[in-house]
């Protein structure tokens, strides 16, 4: 073999990025496996990062040590915080980013790491010996050798783009699929499934006076907050200048355009089988499904300061070209806007992640670990977080450390991770506040607070961020204990503790400040208004969080009884064969999990309770 890393990363997306970037820093040699430098972090769709629940896992990738969050904070054009009228449990991040800015800056971070190398070509046969990953074959004739390897393919396995009757066999636009690298992983005997994904038409921005349709109110102007809330714990303040998006709506005629045309999409004439994201539907899509709906929000969005293309948010198809250019100009103020590519919809192969533990190596091989789409995900963000799990674990493996792993208890990436392994995929996954039992206490504020301490002891967090974190943490002790012991007077005229007033629930924290509470804040905006939030929601939510922490308590008992690798699920009397053949399909690694397989009994969990307990493995077996 030509050379040895102790980690190759396949693919240099979000997912890939990550995982070079964590792998590397924990002091492994990382080979970076990409068909070309001017891809990496690349956003074939919409460019943003964060939204609803997706900026949670941001936070919290920053919070662990990763990239992302600096990534877009140093690159985004508009900031917005999500849902700031609910609760603080669900106020999410979100940023439209420049796209070529924010690739450029994620390649010059990579480039920084001594311990990342780059591997350019397209990557051909994993390379196993026994039952454990040794290396993988580039197309051609290069082999490279690797203690694990980690496969972050996106959309190529396999790929093949649908516009109209018109197919071509791509992993996205103009970059060839991954036909051999899929037919290695399938020789592995993986259950694999197919889905779709799509994205909309691109518009030329010179097309389209903005100016004139804002100022008649065809166009609503949306604009950032100011200030902008910074995703990263590191980042200061945010002052640069930020772009206007635009929002505009679909009207009879698109409607009308589409169920004429319905007969020519691939999604409705049989062309396309893969299994399309039901949060995330097509135009098409959402004129059949929603019959009654007069009209759906389109967003105009810049994909970069001077970039010249216009994303289509929520417009995305795979209608043939010449129905997509009368689509876009049947939307008000878009009658001479020019196409500058059309929308695609693209299938591809993936893994069902039922195959994979916690840490996101597969069960039937060693040292091999998946992340991002080749999982069933969709989303840069889900992407990023599998990336720094594997990424993580991958360095642990090849350096002979011991595994990372994180609970849904504990993080939205540990949901994610869990909903993969435990439930699998029948369409696209994506991260949504609704799947957090506990959001309350998984807010975006104290992502930090949850997970930095974790970061550390992976490895990630160095002197400097945990020196920071340290003091951060420091406050926020110390305004509790302010909160708690400063007396003001309460309308009755007593003097009661701040913390009693705050948990009022039209006090807010700032009234307080300005009655005389003095807290412990950073001097920087964006810091403080952190220190604002995990103190306040700590103390005004106090009831709610307790009972969620009982629970959480509770359901730990459960999640530390541990079932051996090899359990004999056939041997336990009373459970059906429907249940032996789901839990043989997932091999649970605790009863908490084996709890959460759809088709898996409370009562079928008891029994298997009582036979782990008793049961003692012959050393063979495991």
């Amino acid at each position: 073999m030509k050379q040895h890393f102790d980690v190759i990363v396949i693919g240099a997306g979000h997912a890939g990025c990550e995982a070079a970037h964590a792998a590397a820093r924990l002091g492994a040699h990382v080979g970076l496996c990409t068909l070309s430098t001017d891809t990496v972090a690349h956003m074939p769709c919409n460019p943003a990062v964060g939204g609803t629940a997706k900026g949670h896992l941001v936070r919290e990738i920053d919070a662990i040590g990763g990239l992302m969050g600096r990534a877009i904070d140093a690159t985004g054009i508009q900031f917005k915080l999500l849902n700031r009228s609910r609760g603080p449990a669900v106020w999410s991040p979100r940023a439209q980013a420049d796209k070529k800015m924010y690739g450029r800056w994620v390649k010059h971070a990579l480039d920084a790491e001594a311990n990342v190398e780059w591997l350019i070509g397209k990557a051909g046969r994993i390379l196993v010996s026994g039952e454990r990953v040794v290396g993988l074959a580039l197309e051609g004739a290069d082999e490279y050798a690797c203690e694990a390897l980690v496969m972050t393919t996106g959309t190529f396995l396999n790929g093949l783009i649908h516009i109209g009757p018109d197919q071509h066999a791509a992993g996205r636009a103009g970059e060839p699929p991954s036909r051999e690298l899929a037919e290695s992983l399938k020789s592995l005997g993986f259950e694999w499934g197919r889905l779709k994904t799509g994205t909309p038409p691109r518009l030329d921005r010179e097309s389209i006076d903005f100016d004139r349709h804002a100022d008649d109110g065809t166009f609503a102007v949306e604009r950032g907050d100011m200030p902008p809330v910074p995703f990263s714990f590191l980042s200061g303040a945010i002052d640069r200048p930020q772009i206007d998006c635009y929002l505009v709506h679909t009207n009879d005629r698109v409607r009308d355009l589409v169920r004429a045309n319905i007969d020519r999409s691939p999604l409705f004439n049989g062309q396309i089988r893969g299994i399309g994201p039901r949060y995330c539907p097509s135009l098409e899509d959402k004129i059949v499904r929603f019959p009654d709906k007069e009209r759906h929000q389109i967003f105009l969005e810049p994909e970069g300061v001077d970039a010249r293309e216009i994303y289509v948010n929520g417009f995305s198809m795979s209608l043939p070209r010449d129905v997509q250019a009368d689509l876009v100009h049947a939307l008000p103020g878009l009658e001479d806007a020019v196409l500058l590519r059309p929308g695609y919809a693209v299938e591809y192969d993936f893994i069902q992640p039922t195959e994979l533990t916690r840490r996101l190596e597969t069960k039937r091989v060693r040292g091999l670990f998946l992340a991002g789409q080749i999982n069933g995900t969709s989303g840069y963000e889900e992407a990023a977080a599998q990336g720094l799990v594997a990424g993580i674990n991958a360095a642990h493996r090849a350096l002979g450390r011991e595994g990372f792993e994180l609970h849904r208890d504990e993080s939205y990436i540990g949901i994610l991770v869990d909903d993969l392994i435990t439930k699998g995929c029948l369409e696209p996954y994506r991260m949504f506040t609704s799947r957090a039992e506990h959001r309350l206490l998984l807010r975006i504020d104290n992502a930090d607070l949850r997970l930095t301490p974790r970061g550390r002891d992976a490895g990630l967090v160095d002197n400097e961020r945990w020196d920071r974190f340290c003091r951060r943490r420091s406050r926020f002790d110390r305004n509790l204990c302010v909160l708690e012991t400063t007396p003001l007077r309460a309308s009755s005229g007593d003097r009661v503790p701040a913390a009693q007033l705050l948990r009022q629930p039209e006090i807010r924290l700032v009234d307080l400040i300005a009655q005389g509470v003095v807290p412990h804040f950073e001097s920087e905006p964006s810091s403080a208004a952190i220190d604002i939030a995990s103190a306040e929601t700590t103390i005004k939510y106090a009831g709610y969080l307790r009972r969620q922490q009982a629970e959480i308590e509770r359901s730990r008992k459960d999640e530390r009884r541990r079932i051996p690798p090899a359990f004999p699920f056939e041997r336990v009397p009373g459970l059906s064969r429907e249940v032996v053949q789901r839990l043989n399909q997932v091999r649970p690694d605790t009863l908490g999990q084996a709890l959460r397989i759809p088709g898996v009994t409370p009562a079928a969990v008891a029994v298997l309770a009582s036979y782990v307990g008793r049961f003692t493995p012959h050393p063979n077996m495991l």
